[in-house]
């Protein structure tokens, strides 16, 4: 009898796919059904192979769309150690795992919430295909000298010297070679290269089982948890193939959509749509996870994996093997299939084959039987939106499903418009919007991927819910405070730590590890102000020891990042407290709303209280409702009217400019219709435009080497386009009511506090709407008022962008809420830091609520350095201009004119005018790096729509 697998937890999550260069666009796209799918560049394949007419040779095909993830392929090789020179000869799947491995690190709480290094393993699915550095060498070993034979056997007549300008050419284009480089080609380093950056010391190892690779990954990983070898795993596939070779096996078996749109489940199907990505999860026994008070998205209940066996074919699927994979899923969780509430999402393989679609759907028929009572469950495929995969298809589409069970919506299925026979006969059905997920019991989504060759592997995933029992930890997450006169007695209590002490010298630690304390040492031994590095922070000048120096609580816009952890907070405080949707752009401001309520009552209860409120974007309406001068009815009501139908403007697009306005305003005449919708930061304004105008833009901006990038979102806030989606909303503007408020609110339309004229106060609020926001000055304006302390109230990265703005000026700007940390945790620190700083937060509160803490990992240098674009394509070897001439004969010994032929410099890294930036997933005012250490880029752009 099978074993019942132990619950595992997913507590971090990252990804780059089509259309999303971080998990929060790719949620988005998600709810919103976004078809990723492009046609495919010529340099992906190495060459111009798509010809329909002449697909039957294997160097044509009939098909060029598919899903890729050009724009985002960006890399910092310092911030990593690795020297920009070298990243060329380094196989660019290794270094964008590398990165979303760092990424899925840090959305799980950092290196300091991992447990030792030597516990932590790597587990990547990879296929062995020929991949790009491969391409690339292959053609640098074989085509000079095959090519150069051809020339010989065909022209006879040729010299050596003629011969030798040809392979000098081939030379030129294929760049220089560093016979040390090749080491950079092994596949296994998409594993070991980040044990290798991140000093990870558990078996790092690459698996490759075709279509299934990543989830028989993840399944590895439960298996090294449960057996007690490792406590986290880095799980997760990478697939950045587009080479002609690997494409040409997919036409040859006419298995590519000739209508160049993938369909899943559909009857009209006719074929997948190639895609790529590179996905991870951070993999916990839930014990340990709870234990740790870590987030988590989703808990694995249980895995199953077949091979199909002695089936018909190596290439059509075997229903029996599909079947005994979620069998044995479902035995290991312990679970029903066929209960009624086993299941509310299955996220299918679905490649969108007639064959392999029908199969799968007589598979899960099979299984989880007919539709009994109630309503079907969901069945889909995101490969509809980003194409088949490969080895990640099965990490792209467990990150949906956890996604999709933490934030309770079932997900759409693009083109399905009339599902296959077989469905009828199963409990499942596709839809073609999200919708909110209604359970009764805990949420709970399968995920099937399946490969060529048959091997299969299904994932049970479940809601997590707080555990009713007492969790113990074992070690509180508390803060270390000591006071002294002197630097040098402050040591000393370091060294002896007992009572807090007092005098002007101030220190404190969250989670005081031995790697904080020796830190912590350091710090008071330089004697500079040390803020929130490390979780400590140090002063020998308090900042609000200065009477005039003042607090302000900043509210954030819409960014990509909205995932507040306040369910510690509202059960610690009494407060109301509810899941958080960013489903819509409705639900999405609600929320902003609501969790800055609720966290300004919290900040206010341990005693730290605000000298004014301001917020960026749609974080005035939150600063107006918690300030009262807008009384709560009319914001609730304000906020209801304002859909994505009233704010959305055809054809308009934003996008983010890494310069100045002073820079980036006289460029706009260039471009009609585009026009400045924020000046964020000294290095950091968004322009807003008709789309067409706004993709020029953004092209012109990159030749300039000024970084510029598209945003995702479709409107026209803050500029006179707008005016149409005032008149949407203008019946619940003429009821605001505008009152009193206890303490300044300042306005970014006006870079000063609101005027005390309710008739004033109401025609900012409409110029708001309209006209730019002016956040760069309003932030200078409130630190020459004396405001030193900025608060950010909400999730996003707001206090990043108010670090922008003051760099080289004394202040402090710090999240009292962030994704990455239980929100009581977060509040500790925040008064650790008021407290350094002069203030005298009331900790007796917070201490009621001890979290623990993990040990610290060894986390890549602080140094970032330039992005170098990564080429994820096949170099199109040709001659070029002059070729004609390569062959010219010599005249009296002196070649003719184009018979000698200039090398080029060196194929270097392409320095990337984005650099360091993932293409935003966040509203029209950042085009922020998410999850990407983006507090450590100078320059990121923050803030929200």
């Amino acid at each position: 009898m099978q074993k019942t697998q132990q619950p595992t937890a997913i507590v971090g999550m990252a990804a780059i796919l089509p259309g999303a260069g971080d998990l929060g666009t790719y949620w988005r796209n998600l709810v919103e059904g976004r078809d990723a799918i492009t046609e495919v560049s010529s340099h992906r394949w190495g060459g111009p192979h798509y010809d329909p007419a002449l697909s039957h040779r294997p160097d044509r095909l009939y098909c060029n769309r598919g899903g890729t993830v050009d724009e985002f392929a960006t890399f910092q090789p310092l911030k990593y150690g690795i020297m920009p020179n070298s990243v060329d000869d380094i196989e660019p799947d290794q270094l964008l795992m590398l990165d979303v491995a760092t990424a899925a690190i840090e959305d799980a709480g950092g290196y300091d919430r991992m447990p030792d290094a030597d516990r932590i393993g790597v587990i990547v699915g990879r296929g062995g295909t020929l991949s790009p550095g491969q391409a690339r060498h292959a053609q640098r070993v074989r085509l000079p000298t095959q090519m150069l034979q051809v020339l010989r056997e065909l022209l006879p007549e040729l010299t050596d010297e003629q011969i030798e300008r040809v392979r000098s050419r081939f030379d030129d284009q294929l760049g220089e070679f560093h016979p040390e480089g090749t080491i950079g080609l092994v596949p296994n380093l998409a594993a070991s290269r980040v044990a290798n950056r991140l000093n990870l010391r558990g078996p790092a190892y690459t698996i490759d089982a075709a279509c299934a690779s990543s989830l028989l990954a993840v399944d590895q990983g439960i298996s090294e948890l449960a057996a007690g070898k490792l406590d986290a795993v880095l799980a997760g596939g990478v697939h950045h193939v587009h080479d002609i070779s690997f494409w040409s096996v997919f036409s040859q078996l006419k298995a590519l959509s000739r209508q160049g749109r993938i369909r899943p489940f559909d009857a009209d199907a006719d074929g997948l749509l190639i895609g790529e990505g590179t996905g991870a999860v951070v993999l916990k026994r839930l014990e340990d996870a709870e234990r740790d008070g870590d987030r988590i998205y989703a808990i694995i209940r249980g895995t199953g994996v077949s091979s199909d066996g002695r089936s018909a074919s190596m290439f059509n699927p075997a229903t029996s093997g599909q079947v005994l994979a979620l069998r044995r899923a479902w035995a290991a969780a312990g679970l029903d299939p066929r209960a009624e509430d086993a299941l509310g999402l299955l996220e299918a393989h679905g490649t969108a084959t007639p064959t392999g679609d029908a199969a799968e759907l007589t598979s899960v028929a099979e299984v989880f039987g007919p539709l009994g009572g109630g309503e079907r469950a969901v069945i889909g495929s995101v490969k509809s939106m980003i194409g088949h995969a490969m080895p990640a298809a099965g990490i792209a589409g467990l990150i949906k499903a956890a996604l999709a069970v933490h934030h309770g919506v079932q997900l759409p299925t693009l083109h399905v418009d009339n599902p296959r026979a077989e469905m009828a006969a199963t409990r499942f059905e596709p839809i073609g919007a999200a919708r909110q997920w209604e359970s009764a019991g805990p949420r709970r989504a399968g995920v099937n991927a399946f490969g060529f060759g048959g091997i299969n592997a299904h994932v049970i995933l479940e809601q997590w819910v707080t555990p009713t029992r007492p969790v113990t930890t074992s070690k509180p997450d508390r803060v270390l405070r000591l006071a002294a006169e002197t630097p040098a007695e402050l040591l000393k209590l370091l060294d002896n730590p007992g009572p807090m002490g007092s005098g002007m010298c101030r220190l404190a630690i969250a989670d005081p590890t031995p790697a904080r304390i020796k830190a912590a040492r350091k710090i008071v031994e330089r004697g500079e102000p040390w803020r929130g590095g490390r979780d400590v922070w140090f002063t020998t000048e308090p900042m609000l020891a200065d009477e005039k120096s003042k607090i302000a609580f900043v509210f954030p816009g819409v960014e990509a990042e909205f995932a507040p952890r306040t369910a510690d907070v509202a059960a610690l405080f009494g407060l109301p407290d509810r899941e958080w949707s960013a489903a819509d752009l409705g639900q999405h401001g609600t929320g902003l709303v609501e969790s800055g309520v609720l966290l300004d009552e919290a900040l206010r209860k341990i005693k730290i209280l605000p000298d004014a409120y301001a917020g960026h974007s749609l974080g005035e309406w939150t600063a107006a409702r918690v300030s009262g001068l807008m009384n709560t009815a009319a914001v609730g009501e304000f906020l209801h009217a304002f859909d994505v139908d009233a704010v959305e403007v055809s054809g308009y697009a934003f996008a983010a400019v890494g310069a100045g306005v002073d820079d980036v305003v006289p460029l706009l005449e260039a471009y009609p219709g585009v026009v400045l919708s924020h000046d964020n930061a000294p290095a950091q304004t968004v322009v807003n435009g008709p789309a067409e105008q706004i993709d020029k833009l953004v092209e012109d901006l990159r030749g300039r080497r000024i970084m510029c990038q598209a945003l995702p979102f479709r409107s026209a806030f803050h500029t006179p386009v707008f005016e149409p989606g005032l008149r949407a909303i203008g019946e619940a503007l003429g009821r605001w009511q505008i009152t009193g408020s206890r303490v300044p609110v300042w306005s970014a339309t006006l870079a000063a506090p609101f005027p005390a004229d309710p008739e004033k106060v109401a025609e900012v609020f409409v110029r708001h709407m309209v006209t730019p926001v002016r956040y760069r000055e309003t932030v200078a304006a409130m630190h020459d008022a004396g405001f030193r302390v900025f608060l950010q109230v909400g999730a996003g990265q707001l206090a990043s962008l108010i670090a922008d703005n003051l760099q080289g000026r004394d202040h402090l700007a710090m999240p009292v809420n962030v994704s990455r940390r239980d929100g009581v945790a977060q509040l500790r620190r925040v008064a650790a830091a008021l407290w350094v700083e002069g203030a005298e937060p009331d900790f007796s509160l917070l201490e009621e609520s001890p979290a623990p803490f993990g040990s610290t990992v060894v986390a890549p240098g602080a140094a970032r350095g330039p992005a170098v674009r990564l080429d994820l394509g096949g170099p199109q070897l040709t001659l070029g201009a002059g070729a004609d001439q390569l062959l010219t004969p010599r005249r009296d010994g002196v070649a003719t004119r184009g018979g000698v032929v200039p090398r080029r410099p060196r194929r270097g890294p392409r320095r990337d005018p984005a650099a360091g930036r993932r293409p935003p997933g966040s509203g029209p005012a950042t085009g922020k790096p998410t999850g990407r250490d983006a507090a450590a880029i100078p320059g990121r752009p923050a803030g929200g729509g």
